[in-house]
């Protein structure tokens, strides 16, 4: 995934700069927030360590709010890659998205990031809404992709906070292959094309004088 999808969305348009140096910056940033946590990270000591003006961090990520960002969104995409993980076997889709987001919530220095307050919790609820879901919906197409891509997020949402943000004991004691083995077939169900049911059908013809048990006989 290219530097432009890991990118926080309030930065589009923005001129992105030299890649090499954004890549620095955002290692350097990493670290530090690891180190000291978001609110005792500032701007000029990522700079410092850098070894870049402040000012060039203001220009590409925005603030240190829009840094952090970048931060958690690189490590999302680098274990919920969604080229990779929509680019197998259909079949063993549901594994693979249970996987991805149990691999990446057992990291060490990942829960550590989340836990820095409110900040984390926009930047997964964005990547969830705004790089999973649209992928998704892009992926599964059809007049039912919105739905079915809603589902899976659902229940993608449903488990990283019963088992990570705000862990239910039963959920939390699961093992990530027990924890596959609970949802796939649930995610199975959410990503199969609905049926077109012949009331489905007839919904949009429903109130018309001729669809609701024919015109009235005189």
């Amino acid at each position: 995934m290219n530097n432009a999808a890991l990118a926080p969305a309030r930065s589009r348009g923005r001129p992105r700069g030299n890649p090499p140096t954004r890549q620095v910056i955002v290692s350097v940033a990493r670290g530090l927030f690891l180190e000291h946590g978001y609110r005792r990270t500032t701007v000029r000591a990522v700079a410092g360590a850098a070894g870049v003006d402040p000012a060039l961090i203001a220009y590409h990520f925005g603030s240190k709010k829009g840094l952090f960002a970048e931060v958690m969104q690189f490590q999302c995409a680098n274990a919920l890659a969604v080229d990779d993980v929509l680019g197998g076997d259909p079949a063993t889709l549901p594994d693979r998205l249970i996987d991805a987001v149990t691999d990446l919530w057992e990291d060490a220095d990942f829960q550590q990031l989340t836990t820095q307050g409110d900040e984390a919790a926009e930047v997964i609820r964005e990547y969830l809404e705004h790089e999973l879901l649209t992928r998704l919906v892009e992926f599964l197409g059809g007049r039912d992709a919105t739905a079915r891509a809603t589902a899976v997020v659902t229940i993608l949402g449903g488990l990283i906070y019963t088992r990570y943000l705000n862990p239910l004991p039963t959920p939390a004691a699961l093992s990530p292959s027990e924890t596959r083995h609970v949802l796939t077939p649930a995610l199975r169900t959410a990503l199969a094309p609905r049926l077109r049911t012949a009331t489905t059908a007839g919904a949009g013809r429903r109130g018309s004088p001729t669809s609701a048990g024919g015109a009235v006989r005189h």
